[in-house]
C-alpha cells in the first residue's frame, strides 16, 4: 500500500513553517490578553490574595526577628492573632458601630437633602429628580457590583473578602510552591534571573504593605483625635472610615474627606469648619510627612505615574483597580529595573 503523501496543511518550505508558527505566537497572545480583559476582577481579587499574603509576611518576618521558630509555627501565631483581633473589635465595638453607621446613615441623608435643596436655589441642575444620595448610590453600586457579580448574591462583598483571606493565607502558607511554578514556565536559561526577580518582587510588595497598613493605622489615629477634641460626632467610626479608606488612594481620602465634613456641618457651623480644617491636617501630613518617610523610602514611585496609573486603572476596573493601583505600578518597576540590569550590556 502506497504511504500517504505531504498533508496539505503542513507547510512546505521553512519559511512557511516559521510564518506560521509566529501568527500562532501572535495569536496565542492576542488570545491571552482578551482572556485577561474578561477576567480582569476575578485577576484583581487574586492580586488582593498576594498583597493580603505579602502583609502576613511582612508580620511574620517581624515576629521571625524576635522568635525563632519554624516558619509556618510564626505564620499560624499571625493568622491567629489577626483573627483574634477581628473576633474582638466585632465583639467589643461591633454593636456600637453598627449604631454609630445606622446614625451616620441618616445624618448623611439629612444633609445631602440639604445640600440639594442649596444647589436647587441656586440653579443648579442635580438631576431630573435632585436626588444624590441615588446617584451616588447607582454609582457606588456599578463599582462595587463588578466585584461582587463574581459571587452573584448581596453578599458577594463578604465572599470576595473571604476568598481574599483565604488565598493570603494559601500563598503565604508556601510561596515557594508558587514561585516554582512560574519559575517552571520560564525557559531553563532565564530561571535563575526569574528567581531573583521574584524575590525583589516578594520584598517589595511586603515593604509596600508595611508603609501602607502603617499609614493607615497613623492616619486615623490622628483623625479620631482631632475630631474628639472638637466635639464633631462619630469621631471613632469616622476615624475608623478613614483609615481604612486610605489603603485606596486619592479616591480613598476624597470620600473620607466627604463623610467628615457632612457630620461635621451636622452638628454646627464651628464643628464643621474644624472637621474641615482637621481633614487638611492630616492629609497635608500625610502628604508631606508620612508617604515621604514611611512608604516612599519603601517604594520610591514617581507620583505623576503612580497617579496616571489610578486614574486609568479607575476607569477600567472600578474602586478595586484604584486600590490596587499602587502595588500593581510598584511590582512592574521591580520587573523592569530587573530586566533592564539584565540586558544592560557590561561597561
Amino acid at each position: 500500500m502506497k504511504a500517504p503523501g505531504r498533508s496539505p496543511i503542513e507547510p512546505r518550505t521553512d519559511r512557511a513553517r516559521v510564518t506560521a508558527e509566529t501568527a500562532f505566537i501572535w495569536l496565542g497572545m492576542a488570545a491571552a490578553l482578551w482572556l485577561c480583559w474578561q477576567l480582569a476582577n476575578a485577576i484583581l481579587l487574586i492580586f488582593a490574595g498576594l498583597v493580603f499574603a505579602a502583609a502576613l509576611e511582612s508580620a511574620e518576618h517581624g515576629l521571625g526577628r524576635v522568635w525563632k521558630a519554624s516558619h509556618p509555627l510564626r505564620l499560624a501565631v499571625v493568622v491567629l492573632v489577626f483573627a483574634a483581633l477581628v473576633v474582638g473589635f466585632l465583639a467589643f465595638a461591633g454593636v456600637s458601630l453598627a449604631a454609630q453607621a445606622q446614625e451616620l446613615g441618616a445624618t448623611l441623608q439629612v444633609q445631602f437633602a440639604r445640600l440639594s435643596g442649596f444647589a436647587r436655589d441656586y440653579g443648579i441642575d442635580l438631576g431630573p429628580q435632585g436626588d444624590v444620595i441615588g446617584a451616588i448610590k447607582a454609582q457606588l453600586g456599578s463599582q462595587l457590583g463588578r466585584v461582587t457579580a463574581l459571587l452573584g448574591s448581596a453578599v458577594g462583598a463578604l465572599g470576595s473578602l473571604l476568598l481574599i483571606v483565604t488565598m493570603g493565607v494559601y500563598f503565604a502558607a508556601d510561596p515557594r510552591l508558587y514561585e516554582r511554578g512560574v519559575e517552571w514556565l520560564t525557559p531553563m536559561a532565564a530561571r535563575p534571573g526569574m528567581h531573583a526577580t521574584l524575590k525583589a518582587m516578594g520584598a517589595m510588595l511586603r515593604r509596600w504593605v508595611a508603609g501602607r497598613v502603617l499609614t493607615m493605622a497613623i492616619e486615623g489615629a490622628m483623625m479620631f483625635t482631632g475630631l474628639a477634641i472638637v466635639g464633631v460626632p462619630l469621631a471613632g467610626l469616622l476615624a475608623l472610615v478613614a483609615g481604612l479608606l486610605a489603603f485606596i488612594p486619592t479616591l480613598g481620602a476624597m470620600i473620607a474627606g466627604a463623610l467628615i465634613i457632612a457630620v461635621g456641618f451636622s452638628a454646627g457651623t464651628t464643628e464643621g469648619l474644624w472637621a474641615i480644617g482637621i481633614y487638611l491636617a492630616v492629609q497635608m501630613i500625610e502628604g508631606n510627612v508620612l508617604t515621604p518617610l514611611i512608604e516612599k523610602r519603601a517604594v520610591d514611585l514617581a507620583p505623576a505615574v503612580v497617579l496616571g496609573v489610578q486614574l486609568l486603572f479607575g476607569v477600567l476596573f472600578g474602586i478595586l483597580g484604584v486600590a490596587l493601583a499602587d502595588p500593581i505600578v510598584a511590582l512592574a518597576k521591580v520587573a523592569l529595573e530587573r530586566r533592564g540590569n539584565a540586558v544592560a550590556p557590561a561597561p
